[in-house]
C-alpha cells in the first residue's frame, strides 16, 4: 500500500482514491475552496487561475466519481515547493482525504527532486503529524534565491517570503516547512 492509499484505518481500504486533477474537476475544486475561502482559510481564485495550475492539482474521488477533496503542489524553486489549496468536503473530513492528498504531494515532490516543502496553513496540528515543523524565521531560502523568488507574480510565493502585499490574506496562518531527504522515490 503506497503512502497516498493509507487511511486513518491502516487495515480498511480507503473509499476514494487519489489522481491527478483534470481540466473538468475545476468547478468542484472550486466548490471545495469557496467555503473555506469565505472563512479566509484559503483564497479565493478565478477558474482561469485553476485552469492554469491544473497539473499542480491531484483530487480525492469516491468510486462514483465524486471530488472530495483537492490539493495542490506549487514549485517555487530548485528544491523549495508548496502544498496549497487542500482541502476536503466537510462531509469527509475526519476520514483521512487530507492525509492521502497530502501524502501523495509529498510523494510528488520526491519523486520531482524537490527536498523542501512549505506551506501556510491554520491547521498545525494536522502538518506536524505529517512532519511539518512551524518555521522560525524565512532562512529556508538563502538571500540570493529570495531575491529571485521577489520578481515571482505568484501570490503563494509572496505569501511565503511574507510580503506585506499580502499580508491580508495571512494574518495569523503560520508557515511550515518538511525536509524529504530520505523519503523513498519510485
Amino acid at each position: 500500500m503506497t503512502a497516498a492509499e493509507a487511511t486513518t484505518e491502516p487495515t480498511a481500504a480507503p473509499p476514494f482514491r487519489v489522481r491527478r486533477a483534470r481540466t473538468s474537476d475545476v468547478a468542484a475544486i472550486r466548490r471545495l475552496v469557496a467555503p473555506l475561502a469565505e472563512r479566509r482559510i484559503l483564497i479565493s481564485k478565478e477558474s482561469v487561475a485553476y485552469f492554469e495550475s491544473i497539473q499542480e492539482f491531484r483530487v480525492a474521488e469516491t468510486d462514483d466519481g465524486e471530488v472530495i477533496g483537492c490539493g495542490a503542489l506549487h514549485v517555487m524553486w530548485e528544491d523549495l515547493a508548496e502544498v496549497r489549496t487542500l482541502a476536503a468536503a466537510d462531509s469527509w473530513r475526519g476520514h483521512g482525504v487530507g492525509h492521502a492528498l497530502v501524502e501523495r504531494l509529498l510523494d510528488d515532490a520526491a519523486e520531482i527532486g524537490v527536498q523542501r516543502v512549505f506551506c501556510l496553513t491554520f491547521e498545525v496540528r494536522f502538518f506536524e503529524r505529517h512532519g511539518f515543523e512551524v518555521m522560525a524565521d524565512q532562512t529556508a531560502v538563502d538571500p540570493e534565491v529570495y531575491s529571485e523568488l521577489l520578481r515571482s507574480a505568484d501570490e503563494g510565493v509572496a505569501e511565503f517570503l511574507d510580503l506585506a502585499r499580502v499580508k491580508p490574506n495571512t494574518l495569523g496562518n503560520t508557515r511550515m516547512i518538511k525536509w524529504l531527504a530520505g523519503r523513498a522515490r519510485e
